[in-house]
């Protein structure tokens, strides 16, 4: 039978409430990790990598993907410093090469890198998930960030439920969905403010999608050399959600938008992070259809669900539920390992993490970064698990 998928875990350090001994005990024996504790753009020395990597092996596991070697700003907008912080990226690939860590998840969304409303939506279960509530992002653009080209944006009806959702808030609610709306920098609990945002955004002011499109092939085009002769195999996460807010473009939203990304830089080197959840909330992309297509491509699994809703929402659904069929994506999963097997490739074991999970069971008793409770995890790993060996017996 073909290798297992690897199964991984995402741990965000030695902060985290999830700690190694409780992931090691979900069954999953790889560990998904960066160094949240370095900003971005700034080298990851070889001696913090080795006091990191240490860590996860004494604890029995595999550091097996770095999520994420962050890119700076300056790179995505072009500004004159980029090839200053591109050599720097090279390094920080060059150290984790040494240590024998090769899968590198990066991302190319400017200056947020996700965007959620509700980190605390209750199901019928009363499961807690995330959520994003498209009238709730409308009324943050037009009616608190103010933001001048939003009008344009949103059409009268968007327009109309933006402000029936700002006036069935109170003050408390208000501030919660500011801080919700920009608090997406994984690993940290910082949270611009609406002039700090006001700034970044003033940055990319020059820079659309397709200047962003174009500044993702220039990086590319300088490391992906680099990543191959170190044997590192980069792979880009896709946006999340997958379409502009804001005001500020995204360029890793559609199949499309990956077929340009390998492109732009081919190498086996050159690869995807296939998300389901973050590309399973748009409705236009086949996502059995993505891996048949971009499977070759494809370096690390983010397998979560999503239920669409009618206006651009979705939340946080089960992993075996929501909109994305995961039977189909699974199945598609493991032809393309026979393809590989076939291929005489070695990278089978695609590692794969069960991306998000509701808040569950005593999940309420410690405080974890949002999506990242350790049961709600185990119990998506669990039912993946699941599902690849039924696919796998039934072949």
């Amino acid at each position: 039978m073909t290798a297992n998928l690897e199964q991984t875990f995402r741990w965000f350090g030695p902060s985290d409430a999830v700690t190694l001994a409780a992931i090691r005990q979900t069954g999953a024996t790889g560990i998904v990790n960066a160094l949240h504790h370095i900003p971005a753009g700034e080298e990851w020395s070889a001696d913090e990598i080795r006091k990191r990597k240490k860590i996860i092996e004494d604890a029995g596991l595999r550091w097996s993907v770095v999520e994420s070697v962050n890119i700076h700003e300056s790179i995505k907008t072009a500004s004159t410093e980029r090839d200053k912080y591109i050599e720097k990226y090279i390094t920080s690939l060059k150290n984790l090469a040494a240590e024998n860590i090769k899968i590198v998840c990066y991302n190319f969304m400017p200056v947020l890198d996700w965007t959620r409303t509700n980190l605390d939506f209750r199901l019928p279960n009363n499961a807690s998930a995330l959520r994003y509530h498209a009238p709730a992002v409308a009324a943050f653009d037009l009616y608190i960030l103010e933001r001048e080209d939003a009008f344009k944006e949103f059409s009268p009806e968007q327009q109309q439920a933006a402000k029936t959702y700002l006036d069935s808030i109170d003050e408390a609610e208000k501030s919660k969905l500011i801080n919700n709306v920009l608090a997406g920098l994984p690993g940290t609990d910082e949270v611009f403010t609406i002039a700090e945002f006001r700034e970044h955004l003033k940055k990319y002011a020059q820079t659309d999608a397709k200047a962003l499109k174009e500044n993702l092939a220039y990086f590319l085009k300088a490391i992906i050399p680099a990543a191959e002769e170190l044997g590192v195999k980069m792979c880009i996460h896709p946006d999340d959600p997958p379409f502009p807010i804001l005001g500020l473009p995204r360029v890793v939203s559609t199949e499309q938008d990956l077929k340009d990304l390998v492109d732009a830089a081919p190498s086996p080197s050159n690869g995807l992070t296939f998300c389901t959840g973050s590309l399973g909330a748009r409705g236009d992309n086949d996502l059995p259809g993505m891996v048949e297509r971009l499977g070759q491509h494809i370096h690390f699994l983010h397998l979560r669900n999503v239920q669409r809703e009618a206006d651009g929402s979705f939340y946080e659904a089960d992993h075996l539920g929501g909109s994305t069929d995961m039977y189909a994506v699974m199945k598609n999963i493991i032809l393309e390992q026979k393809k590989r097997e076939a291929a005489g490739r070695e990278d089978i074991a695609i590692p794969m993490r069960p991306d998000h999970g509701h808040k569950i069971l005593d999940d309420f008793n410690y405080n974890t970064y949002p999506g990242y409770s350790v049961s709600g995890r185990m119990k998506g790993l669990a039912e993946l698990r699941g599902l690849e060996l039924g696919i796998k017996r039934s072949m």
